[in-house]
């Protein structure tokens, strides 16, 4: 299939409605402009825009993956710190935005998960029902530590 070809005003108009469309950090929008023949000036032009423009914020995007993936998604702090690594978002800026989980809210995830999860094990002794609990709470990115905390 033949690629359409884009005026630079198109390209840029394209890239804004990717931006508005969801947050999205630096990574998500350079692989984007992958999908467009661009040279290096062209790009750097379209992402000083979007940055200027407030369409792409990093902090932002940061804040609403948090949120998101923690009160929607219901995953532990670790794994959605390696999810937003993969993304290439800075260490620094991740712990900053880790404000966006209530403790509260958090512990009482784990707890409610370990419930569910472990009342749903049958046929099973009871240490094998709390470690297999254990281990899917940890696979939903949850720290042991944390765990264990809020189990005793």
């Amino acid at each position: 299939m033949e690629k359409k070809s884009f005026t630079f005003d198109e390209i840029k108009q394209k890239l804004v409605n990717y931006c508005v469309y969801q947050d999205r950090c630096h990574y998500e929008v350079e692989q984007k402009m992958k999908e467009f023949l661009l040279i290096e000036e062209a790009k750097e032009d379209i992402m000083l825009y979007l940055l200027k423009e407030n369409f792409l914020n990093e902090e932002r995007f940061t804040r609403s993956y948090i949120r998101g993936k923690f009160y929607i998604k219901h995953w532990g702090k670790t794994k959605i710190k390696i999810n937003l690594k993969q993304k290439q978002v800075p260490e620094k800026l991740i712990y900053k935005c880790f404000e966006e989980i209530d403790e509260n809210d958090y512990d009482q995830t784990i707890r409610k998960i370990f419930d569910d999860y472990y009342s749903k094990q049958t046929g099973l002794k009871e240490y094998q029902r709390k470690s297999k609990t254990i281990k899917y709470l940890m696979n939903r990115g949850f720290e042991y530590e944390r765990i264990n905390d809020i189990l005793d």
